[in-house]
């Protein structure tokens, strides 16, 4: 298996940087460090907007003009989907509490809400209240989601202590879901997103944010 084609590493504006969302625009960052999200203009690569989250941003997708942010929260590090709307701040009267008080990354595929569980290995398809509609299990942990044409793609890793990490493909479209590694990520990556051309994702502990291309 080949590893990912590298395209850019850019120092992330904030240490540790958890989560991401592209919105057609912006890159959204939130950095589990400074429980913060920011918007980066990817041209000039300087923060537009920043707004403290309500918790650790563990993950982050963006939804039509609004953002969905999956924070972990008080000392228990509960886990609630938050809504944030860009340029004015997060709306302290949404909060869909997790399946199982548990996930790590969010993906929307224009209808519905999605949340990755890492150690369960599974995506769940939420309705509107936060409902589990279905159910996606997958053969590795999952540290980034983003939806791309139709398909779900996954940051997958085994064991953190071994550095393997894939991009991984799942069709949703069947009732049995295909699933494909295409790709090696020769780093400890989280989180994925897409602007229309490249994936991005985070080199947690080097502070940066790395730019890929889709493979084939």
């Amino acid at each position: 298996m080949n590893n990912i084609d590298e395209l850019q590493r850019l120092a992330s504006p904030a240490p540790k940087p958890q989560s991401l969302a592209w919105d057609g625009s912006t890159l959204w960052m939130g950095s589990r460090e400074t429980k913060r999200i920011y918007g980066i203009n990817p041209q000039t690569w300087t923060v537009a907007w920043e707004a403290t989250a309500p918790g650790t941003p563990w993950g982050m997708t963006a939804m039509e003009d609004e953002l969905r942010v999956l924070c972990g929260e008080t000392a228990d590090d509960h886990r609630i989907i938050r809504r944030c709307i860009p340029w004015r701040g997060f709306d302290g009267r949404f909060g869909i509490p997790c399946p199982d008080d548990t996930g790590s990354q969010l993906g929307y595929d224009g209808n519905r809400l999605h949340v990755s569980q890492w150690h369960p290995q599974k995506v769940l398809a939420l309705g509107a209240e936060g409902q589990v509609e279905r159910v996606i299990r997958v053969p590795h942990g999952i540290c980034g989601q983003v939806f791309v044409d139709g398909f779900i793609f996954l940051i997958t890793n085994d064991n953190e202590q071994t550095g393997d990490y894939w991009l991984t493909r799942v069709d949703p479209r069947p009732a049995t879901p295909r699933i494909e590694d295409l790709a090696r990520i020769p780093f400890a990556a989280r989180a994925l997103a897409f602007d229309g051309v490249r994936f991005w994702s985070n080199h947690r502990e080097r502070d940066q944010i790395v730019s890929f291309a889709r493979p084939g």
